[in-house]
């Protein structure tokens, strides 16, 4: 492992700078990087600034389909890097953000008893074009730190949607329509976390939910890297 450290240095997941055998993150950059506390919504696990609310103003004005959700960092803190990790090939993130999801969230995310880790696809065209699926990334380094198994294979995406980031919360919805299908045989399954990277309004989880809950699958979970404020 030192070895291909020395040929392969490995980069800061924060600042992109080459870091020091056997660092994973920056030591500076450490307190840039804000894990979500409590409060937070009860649903989605968007921070909150009230001690005494219970779900965020997205939560409230709306029904979700998931069970629950949590995510990591603030969105913000982490914009950047999660930019490199999709489009600038630093897959190797995977690693840094799997270790961190596992210690902050690994008691919570057992808690659900998940039967399966399900990353949210990319389309065909999409992964062709970036190398990897980070999702699928994430799933996998989180999955083999807490023993669940990682599916992949059990839901695809059929639709080239557009980006969602580039649309408001009514085109997101008509651009997931019929976005997604089920692949594999689902019998054994009766709950599954959706790992992605992002969550903004919950649309793609809520399309992933929808297909998966018509498949059979009673109890849906999402985990995210990431997530904006409620």
């Amino acid at each position: 492992m030192v070895f291909l450290d020395l040929l392969f240095p490995r980069r800061c997941p924060a600042c992109d700078r080459v870091l020091a055998i056997g660092e994973m993150v920056c030591p500076q950059c450490t307190d840039r990087l804000t894990i979500i506390q409590s409060p937070f919504c009860r649903k989605c696990g968007k921070a909150l600034t009230d001690s005494r609310e219970e779900y965020c103003i997205d939560c409230e004005s709306r029904k979700h389909l998931f069970r629950e959700g949590r995510a990591l960092y603030e969105y913000p803190c982490i914009k950047e890097s999660i930019y490199r990790f999709k489009y600038r090939g630093r897959k190797e993130y995977a690693e840094f953000y799997g270790r961190e999801l596992a210690h902050h969230l690994g008691k919570v995310i057992l808690s659900w008893q998940p039967d399966a880790l399900v990353p949210v696809p990319l389309h065909r065209s999409r992964k062709r074009l970036r190398g990897y699926n980070q999702a699928q990334a994430l799933a996998e380094n989180l999955g083999k730190r807490l023993g669940i198994p990682v599916n992949s294979r059990l839901i695809v995406r059929t639709k080239k949607t557009i980006p969602q980031k580039l649309l408001s919360f009514e085109k997101r919805q008509n651009n997931l329509k019929k976005a997604f299908k089920i692949d594999e045989n689902v019998v054994k399954l009766n709950t599954i976390i959706i790992i992605d990277d992002i969550y903004t309004t919950g649309s793609t989880v809520d399309a992933m939910t929808a297909t998966l809950q018509e498949a059979g699958i009673k109890n849906v979970y999402f985990v995210a890297l990431a997530i904006g404020r409620g």
